[in-house]
């Protein structure tokens, strides 16, 4: 063999090959050259996928969708219908408009457009649908300017993401007085579903026991974890070849699910997860 891989990133390839990955997925995914893993996939028996890419499901007709009660229309329905729609986003424009002070303070300060539609209802009688909050806010927020990159398309069930962030102050039921919690956030690649949970603390065996409360909310398991280079998870990071911890690799074996370190400076595999982890931070 070309190179020699270790036996963990051994028994990661073929769970790949497993799962049906081609050569070309598993060199970009784990960094093992194709010549490699087509080896130890030949060794083990597996057979090799061509490239190719997941099949492509027929595009739905667009429909509009709204917080307010029986106000859903399908678009496309003729010149009328057209119409109705630009009327009621008028409409919903001018009702913004009076409260444009309030959603521009609440922009500055990080809330997202839900939480400040949740405000307006709250506090200011607005009656009208968290949709016409959205549009207006994205025409007022000033997005900074982002680099390129490519979005990760995965089956449904093939991919889970998994990190770690800041949680709210939640009273400790032992001692009676509030502690800082971490917030555990588990979101699906495919439908981007997220499974969020607290913990006091974050040692290996909350880690995994956390996985295993996220499986049973899904009622499954992704075949695939990605996960950030955490202490609970991960041994020590590593640039190329990061070891997780027994106790969260024998999890993982237990539910048949395969362990996708990101490489140590590549966020951006994880993204979605992120942005579930940053959603929940900013919504009441």
């Amino acid at each position: 063999m070309s190179n020699v891989l270790s036996e963990e990133k051994r028994q990661q390839v073929i769970a790949l090959g497993r799962l049906g990955w081609s050569l070309r997925r598993i060199q970009g995914t784990t960094g093992i050259r194709r010549e490699t893993a087509s080896e130890y996939l030949r060794s083990a028996g597996i057979a090799i996928r061509a490239p190719g890419r997941w099949g492509r499901s027929e595009a739905k007709p667009a429909i509009q969708v709204s917080h307010r009660p029986g106000h859903s229309r399908q678009l496309g329905e003729g010149k009328t219908g057209h119409r109705d729609v630009h009327r009621v986003q008028s409409i919903d424009q001018c009702a913004c408009e009076a409260h444009r002070e309030f959603i521009e303070s609440s922009l500055a300060k990080g809330r997202n457009a839900m939480a400040i539609w949740q405000d307006l209802v709250d506090g200011h009688r607005f009656t009208h649908a968290y949709a016409s909050v959205r549009r207006f806010a994205a025409k007022l927020r000033v997005s900074a300017q982002k680099d390129a990159c490519a979005i990760i398309v995965t089956a449904p069930g093939e991919e889970a993401q998994v990190d770690y962030g800041s949680g709210p102050m939640v009273r400790d039921a032992k001692t009676g007085k509030y502690r800082r919690t971490r917030l555990f956030v588990l979101t699906l690649g495919y439908s981007r579903k997220a499974i969020r949970l607290l913990a006091f603390t974050s040692s290996s065996r909350t880690w995994a026991e956390l996985h295993e409360k996220a499986f049973a909310r899904l009622g499954g398991t992704p075949r695939t974890i990605v996960l950030d280079n955490l202490r609970g998870g991960v041994i020590k990071p590593d640039l190329y070849d990061p070891a997780l911890k027994r106790v969260y690799a024998d999890m993982l074996v237990h539910y048949s699910v395969t362990a996708l370190p990101c490489r140590i400076r590549h966020p951006d595999r994880k993204g979605k997860v992120e942005s579930a982890v940053g959603h929940a931070q900013k919504t009441p």
